[in-house]
């Protein structure tokens, strides 16, 4: 069983960043592709970005391309979301998500999820 606890979320305006954390309760973290995904009241869960164990090939949806940068710390047990130029759409809960496999934009290919984390962008 893999713990994923995320961090970093809060209230921020349009323009403006915020860095996401997710810390890992595995010692074998370092094999498994790692996960953003975010959902608003109402909506179903949307892929943000994923990255896979060996970090040579993030992935990004199109919304979140060139604003958005998910990177790793193997070392660290932690995978982060950067995200600039917050726009009020982004407004969501941001959860971390783990699996086995390569990298995927689908919800059923992850196996571990966190709790979520709140971010909010004001206009």
């Amino acid at each position: 069983q893999v713990q994923l606890v995320e961090s970093g979320g809060g209230v921020v305006q349009a323009g403006g960043s915020l860095r996401l954390s997710c810390t890992a309760s595995t010692r074998t973290f370092s094999s498994y592709t790692m996960g953003w995904f975010r959902q608003v009241p109402g909506k179903e869960r949307e892929f943000v970005a994923s990255i896979s164990w060996t970090r040579r090939t993030p992935y990004y949806a199109d919304s979140v391309k060139g604003r958005f940068t998910i990177s790793r710390d193997n070392a660290k047990n932690t995978v982060y979301l950067q995200m600039n130029n917050l726009r009020p759409e982004d407004t969501a809960v941001y959860s971390c998500a783990a699996n086995l496999g390569g990298v995927s934009t689908g919800v059923s290919a992850y196996d571990y999820w966190g709790q979520g984390t709140q971010v909010t962008v004001s206009s």
